[in-house]
């Protein structure tokens, strides 16, 4: 009777527990007042920990996070998306443009001149009023002279063709004719334009540079005619940027920073012993030369549009991490110094940068905690410390949030409705910048066929994905261009759901579905894994959705769940997958050499899908180089075109974020006369509520604002 009465009782008891935990969950006010430090503390929790911080070698979203706020670039954005310096006070863009004299060609109304007559026509051409259109054409044109004739020898490798294994080097003797510098006052990529109607139309056209070089090898006319058009263009665009620095600005160990640092952290970024994948960023970058400690010049090889942006990169401290520091930390650590780099030091899981916060401890996925930094140039943030905790389950970073051990919660889609006018929270939403994708190893058969790539995305009610995992919290997307801007194509309707459509393009492709009802070709069933990180809710229940799409079809897919680290390392950077989901974040600038252009296929580069298509490299160059912004979005809307046609991803969606954040976190701000204003906390352009970070306070009540506040 005692057992049976237990057995009656428990149910009831285990119920009454679970209510009382639910509805005894500490408020933040209560544990403010048990522990004040966490007024001074801002705590943060990530699904997955950060694969290593030092901003040229990362890749993922948690070890961005906390680089950015240990490292600080040479500029940012502010809240209106305008640049701004920060490690850079300011900056100058100006130009130096190079043609090769064409001393044969007749010059309308000149005839054949030699260079130093040249030179001295156009001086004067882009001084004389009489005939307006010239000094237009040529305005910002601010000084004329010569390159004297030149030689010099450069070395090729070519193919050994008595050996197939074995490369030959070629010595390319370059006898330059003179060439004529412009210096611009800006960019213009007109400027050959506005010479060619002065010049004559075929004058820079009809010059062969190929006859001007000689080799000690046999070469085709082709290899001669792309090795001339690299050595000795007959035009040439040379953008360049000059930043003056912010003076007494430290690193974190006291060491002041400096143009040598600036220069440092490019040279890292471009050794191809680190395999940074930032190197697509600074590839068109010809020389990075230090003019004092506090200036730096940069000179690019053509025409860059992205080029001021990229330099927003954290600057890493040249005396912690260069050849010598490195040589001598692995000695330290009985490492060979011939083949130690960057990626092998401990700097990276203890980085020191000079950002408003000081890293202190990483507990590898644990916890990442940092301390305000008291020298920073800006002055130091009102919080004293950052806590980046690792809590791989939604559900538990939820209750903490209610608890008040975590400051803020990114709201899922099905909580939006509940949170979003919950008056014990500010709430902030606004659509990404950026998109969910199913990406395709098009090294791996299937995946090489865009039939079936097209196949796969048309088995997928992604519309249904928006409205139940979703809960209408996202967008119908057709490719990788950011949606709130003009360089996504409106035009371009996304892929049917359409199950029939996509087992006809099966077949078409020679996939036919036998007896069991699995798609066979040549004997080998349609079968491959398809993988993402654990611990997110909505791309696990998209992996299950679209492998019941594809079974339907005929397909037999796998499926598996790894931790971020081991997904990003292991799997994406090895490019150890057959199909993947994942998500981008996206900046505002319209450059996608990184993700798309078919150089960056490499192991740790970001095309790990293996994307190849020659137009779409034609146009992301074109992208790049192009300064009209109504040419640019043209481009962008081609490109946008031929990656939807060729389905590299199956473009999902693109999400609509919401997060809350306790109602007493204000902007604190201290006015010249000492007195202290608080206010709101307000999202800027882009979406983001954190760029104020620095300045948020966590008050122990809510202040009284004055209306402006």
């Amino acid at each position: 009777m005692t057992t049976r009465r237990v057995l009656l009782l428990a149910p009831t008891l285990l119920i009454l527990f679970l209510l009382q935990s639910f509805f005894w969950v500490p408020t933040y006010e209560q544990q403010t007042r048990g522990n004040p430090d966490r007024l001074t503390q801002y705590v943060a929790a990530s699904l997955g920990d950060a694969s290593l911080l030092n901003p040229i070698l990362s890749s993922d979203a948690s070890s961005s996070n906390i680089e950015n706020l240990v490292f600080e670039g040479l500029i940012d954005r502010n809240e209106d998306l305008r640049f701004r310096g920060r490690l850079a006070e300011s900056w100058k863009i100006s130009e130096e443009a190079f043609f090769l004299v064409n001393s044969s060609y007749p010059i309308p109304g000149l005839g054949t001149v030699e260079a130093g007559r040249l030179a001295e026509w156009l001086t004067r051409a882009r001084q004389n009023t009489a005939t307006p259109q010239i000094p237009a054409a040529l305005s910002h044109v601010t000084a004329v002279e010569v390159i004297p004739p030149n030689n010099q020898t450069v070395i090729k490798q070519i193919q050994d063709p008595t050996a197939q294994a074995k490369k030959i080097d070629v010595h390319i003797r370059i006898a330059s004719p003179a060439r004529i510098k412009l210096t611009l006052d800006q960019v213009d990529q007109t400027v050959f334009d506005a010479l060619t109607r002065l010049l004559g139309q075929d004058y820079f056209t009809s010059l062969r540079p190929e006859r001007y070089l000689a080799t000690d090898q046999p070469i085709d006319q082709a290899t001669l005619s792309a090795w001339a058009a690299e050595l000795l263009p007959v035009t040439e665009h040379n953008p360049i940027i000059e930043f003056h620095l912010r003076p007494n600005v430290r690193f974190h160990d006291g060491h002041e920073f400096d143009a040598y640092d600036v220069k440092f952290t490019y040279d890292a970024i471009m050794n191809p012993k680190n395999l940074s994948p930032r190197i697509a960023d600074y590839e068109p970058v010809k020389i990075v030369e230090v003019i004092d400690p506090l200036k730096i010049k940069v000179v690019y090889k053509r025409l860059y549009s992205p080029a001021i942006g990229t330099w927003g990169m954290g600057i890493l401290p040249a005396h912690l991490l260069n050849d010598e520091a490195l040589a001598i930390e692995a000695s330290r650590r009985g490492l060979d110094p011939q083949v130690f780099c960057l990626r092998d030091s401990r700097f990276n899981r203890h980085p020191i940068g000079c950002g408003p916060f000081v890293f202190r401890k990483w507990k590898s996925d644990q916890y990442i905690t940092l301390d305000r930094f008291d020298r920073y140039w800006e002055g130091p943030p009102n919080y004293q410390s950052y806590i980046f905790r690792i809590v791989p389950d939604l559900l538990t970073q939820e209750m903490e949030f209610y608890a008040g051990t975590i400051d803020n919660y990114g709201v899922q889609p099905h909580q939006v409705e509940r949170l979003e006018s919950d008056p014990r929270y500010q709430h902030f939403s606004g659509t990404a910048f950026g998109y969910t994708y199913i990406g395709y190893n098009l090294r791996r058969k299937p995946f090489d066929d865009p039939r079936v790539r097209q196949a796969l995305g048309m088995a997928i009610n992604i519309k249904q994905i928006i409205e139940y995992v979703l809960h209408g919290q996202g967008e119908r997307i057709t490719g990788p261009f950011v949606t709130q801007t003009d360089f996504y194509n409106q035009q371009l309707a996304p892929l049917p759901y359409d199950p029939e459509g996509a087992q006809a393009l099966l077949r078409d492709a020679g996939w036919i579905r036998n007896a069991d009802g699995w798609c066979e070709k040549d004997g080998q069933r349609l079968q491959f894994t398809l993988i993402t990180n654990s611990g997110n809710d909505l791309r696990k229940a998209i992996l299950a959705i679209a492998q019941d799409a594809w079974k339907r079809i005929g397909i037999d897919v796998q499926t598996d769940l790894l931790e971020w680290s081991v997904f990003i390392q292991e799997r994406v950077n090895k490019l150890d997958f057959d199909a993947l989901i994942l998500g981008w974040q996206m900046g505002i600038e319209p450059d996608l050499y990184q993700i798309w252009h078919s150089s960056q296929t490499d192991p740790y580069e970001l095309n790990f899908v293996g994307f190849k298509n020659q137009k779409a490299d034609d146009l992301i160059i074109k992208i790049r180089q192009e300064y009209n912004h109504a040419k640019q979005v043209a481009y962008c809307h081609q490109l946008h075109e031929i990656i939807a046609r060729e389905q590299p991803y199956t473009f999902l969606y693109v999400g609509k974020w919401s997060a809350i954040l306790d109602k007493r976190i204000f902007i604190k701000e201290v006015q010249d006369n000492g007195s202290i204003v608080y206010s709101k906390i307000k999202p800027t352009k882009t979406g983001s509520y954190t760029f104020y970070f620095n300045k948020w306070i966590k008050l122990a009540q809510v202040p009284n604002l004055t209306p402006e506040g």
